[in-house]
């Protein structure tokens, strides 16, 4: 929901300016795939959100409506509300993961991914009594990222307890990565990021 939010409102946006465009310049500034972009104008002209002329070249002049910019401003609400949403329940989850980890005596953690997750981690993480010591993040090149050492790889980092996932992009294939490296009961996931997990292979006593 969330997403499909920003998709409307990044375009409208975009089309806000009232340039002479393409559906694949319209595609760059919104991050999406062209038949999405055609998809979700098509939409648009359909509500009555956005109006089009043909212009050289087979470009496009598209620009928002009055109704359009009402819808524009009722996204704007509507994105506000579920990002804090969403944060509030982001939030709630890693707290109860880093606090069931420091009731495990795993208190010093690592955060896989550097985006805004990572953020809401580290704000956890004071709540939980927990302290993050590292970020994993390839994308981010400078050294320091949220006031924690960057390292590219896991495996350069020694004197940690947790790897906790705070990336969207490619969970799944993170979460198995980190499993296979440090096993599961050392990895923690949240839900909302719908990764499988595997079995703990700590063994029962006897």
């Amino acid at each position: 929901m969330r997403q499909e939010l920003e998709r409307h409102l990044d375009l409208l946006s975009a089309v806000e300016r009232g340039e002479t465009v393409s559906q694949a310049t319209l595609s760059q500034r919104v991050g999406i795939a062209v038949g999405l972009v055609n998809a979700l104008l098509k939409r648009a002209v359909r509500k009555g959100f956005v109006k089009v002329s043909e212009a050289p070249a087979r470009r496009y002049a598209y620009y928002l409506t009055p109704t359009g910019l009402a819808e524009k401003s009722r996204l704007v609400g509507a994105y506000l509300h579920h990002s804090l949403e969403f944060f509030r329940e982001a939030r709630a989850e890693y707290l109860g993961l880093l606090l069931r980890a420091a009731n495990a005596g795993r208190r010093r953690v690592v955060l896989v991914g550097g985006g805004e997750l990572a953020e809401i981690a580290l704000l956890a993480a004071a709540s939980a009594g927990a302290k993050a010591v590292a970020v994993v993040a390839a994308d981010v090149t400078r050294e320091r990222h949220l006031g924690l050492p960057v390292y590219a790889s896991i495996d350069k980092i020694k004197d940690f307890d947790l790897a906790l996932l705070t990336t969207y992009e490619r969970a799944q294939q993170s979460y198995d990565l980190l499993v296979g490296r440090l096993g599961r009961d050392r990895v923690a996931v949240p839900s909302f990021l719908r990764v499988v997990e595997q079995p703990s292979t700590q063994k029962t006593p006897q």
